[in-house]
């Protein structure tokens, strides 16, 4: 059954998606279950909504912007034994598609809705559509009220102007009327210290391979498991993207199977969250592998565990542990290992765990990334260098040699205690992904910047003046160039004041007016 029954996927989609839905029969969940995954859309596909998901997409933080090519499916999943069925269990799974990667959010919802849709089956989505269809727009920095099912759920979209690390506290108002509300902490996070746990000793080493986009299995015993894990690990390095694929919960069936495990190449920069036995065969040559046990908060924290090697990982019963040759690049930070040993035998509750640990990549990750942002300003083109008259300059090109040279005295040991190898990790980071996705979208920011910048020269030129000066011809020529600029920023978004376009529109009026009465006819008509 789809809801809403107008909503279009190709075939190749709904097979993913079934197969997607369901645990793997060895992972013998019993009960509820719920997980989360992420599939690629099929190509081709008209996009709905686009300029106005995109309008808001601008005011998200990097790692929350949707990426257009991919889905995540949110799953709630029943499995009861039932004698009057014929497989003598009830199973059955509900599925929330979106573009929108808030897995805290639909988490939530689907807690609300899930249990009385198995007992209440179609007619009851009926009435969740039409609440979802009350749902204001999800504008980031505004704290939402929507309802579901007689739940009020508030809560607020972050922002990219938010300082990294801090979650303003929605609070919960008093409702005056009989609906009951409850306040969500978060949209998008996952609870880090619980998915880390397992692998405590290793945060770190994680912290660097997921950083460097390098290939990572995750084996665990439930796609509950596996997602969170995945999940946990592209946000460890927040504030910066993950620019790779990744694959909360990954099956033998996905449409990228073979491009995924083929062994005729190097394993992609990708991070798989597994369940199948099959694939601890499958994906043995893979470097890196961590193998999670069922999750469980400790009572106490786990013994020191050595990186395993990759040649023990025969079986998907190995013990958990990460299996790798690598050799992390910083010396490893005793003291976060301390700091969280110490919260579990004094009883710190998870959510306080979690804001330690998040804090604690937090840090990390801006200590690496300051030193890059330091460089890549240094790129942009002085303001004096910008004039009317010409088209904006470009920017410097990055220069490896030249960034490497500024770590000596602007390098990391500015905000972080960590020795190490940082120039090696930074040298291999400049040839991951996620260092092309990050520059790509700093180059786009400031070339936009340096756009902007022109525009406002040209704004406090007397434009009216220099067409007097000049041939009809030439006052032609600068109106259509005026006028491409106008749509130049509307169509980019350019960080430009209203009022600069308003002037710059009343230029263009003022010039077109100074000219002779045909050609101010043509010119009034064509709108670009």
């Amino acid at each position: 059954v789809i809801y809403p029954p107008h909503s279009k996927l190709t075939d190749k989609e709904k097979t993913n998606i079934c197969y997607l839905s369901f645990p793997d029969s060895n992972s013998g969940c019993l009960g509820d279950t719920q997980f989360c995954f992420r599939f690629r859309r099929s190509p081709g596909r008209k996009v709905s909504l686009r300029c106005f998901l995109d309008q808001l997409d601008r005011d998200l933080p990097v790692y929350l912007k949707k990426d257009s090519a991919y889905y995540y499916g949110y799953v709630y999943f029943r499995q009861v034994r039932d004698k009057s069925l014929k497989r003598g269990y009830f199973q059955k799974s509900l599925v929330l598609i979106s573009k929108l990667p808030y897995v805290h959010l639909f988490r939530t919802m689907l807690k609300q809705i899930a249990p009385e849709y198995f007992e209440k089956s179609e007619a009851f989505l009926e009435a969740v559509c039409s609440d979802v269809d009350r749902w204001p727009p999800p504008v980031p920095g505004k704290v939402l009220q929507l309802p579901i099912m007689g739940v009020i759920m508030k809560l607020r979209i972050p922002t990219y102007r938010d300082k990294p690390g801090t979650t303003p506290i929605v609070q919960n108002m008093h409702q005056a009327d009989a609906q009951i509300s409850m306040a969500l902490p978060t949209v998008h996070e996952v609870d880090l210290f619980r998915c880390f746990c397992p692998v405590f000793f290793h945060i770190q080493m994680l912290w660097e391979l997921v950083l460097l986009g390098e290939p990572l299995v995750v084996m665990a015993p439930s796609p509950a498991e596996s997602s969170e894990t995945v999940l946990a690990l592209v946000s460890c390095i927040s504030p910066l993207k993950y620019c790779s694929d990744f694959r909360p919960y990954f099956t033998i069936h996905d449409s990228e199977f073979k491009e995924y495990t083929t062994r005729t190449q190097a394993p992609p920069s990708v991070i798989l969250g597994v369940t199948n036995p099959f694939f601890a065969k499958t994906l043995q040559h893979w470097p890196h592998i961590i193998r999670i046990g069922d999750i469980k908060l400790p009572g106490e924290v786990p013994k020191q565990v050595k990186v395993k090697k990759l040649k023990n990982l025969k079986t998907l019963d190995s013990k958990p542990g990460v299996y790798t040759s690598y050799k992390p690049y910083l010396n490893k930070d005793e003291e976060i290992v301390k700091q969280l040993q110490k919260g579990v035998q004094q009883k710190r509750p998870t959510e306080a765990q979690s804001v330690i640990l998040r804090r604690y990549f937090l840090e990390l990750t801006e200590s690496f990334i300051i030193p890059l942002e330091r460089y890549v300003a240094s790129l942009m083109p002085l303001q004096k260098c910008i004039s009317p008259w010409k088209s904006p300059p470009q920017l410097r090109q990055f220069s490896q040699d030249d960034f490497m040279k500024t770590l000596e005295k602007a390098g990391p040991q500015l905000t972080s205690g960590l020795k190490g190898d940082w120039i090696g990790l930074y040298r291999h980071f400049l040839k991951s992904p996620n260092f092309d996705g990050w520059f790509r979208s700093r180059q786009k920011e400031m070339t936009q910047k340096l756009e902007a910048l022109h525009l406002e020269a040209l704004c406090n030129e007397n434009l009216v003046f220099w067409s007097q000066k000049h041939t009809e011809v030439e006052t032609v020529d600068l109106v259509l160039k005026l006028k491409n600029k106008l749509l130049q920023a509307d169509r980019e978004h350019l960080p430009v004041k209203t009022d600069t376009l308003k002037k710059l529109q009343t230029h263009i009026n003022d010039i077109i007016l100074a000219l002779p009465d045909d050609l101010q006819d043509i010119l009034l008509k064509t709108g670009t």
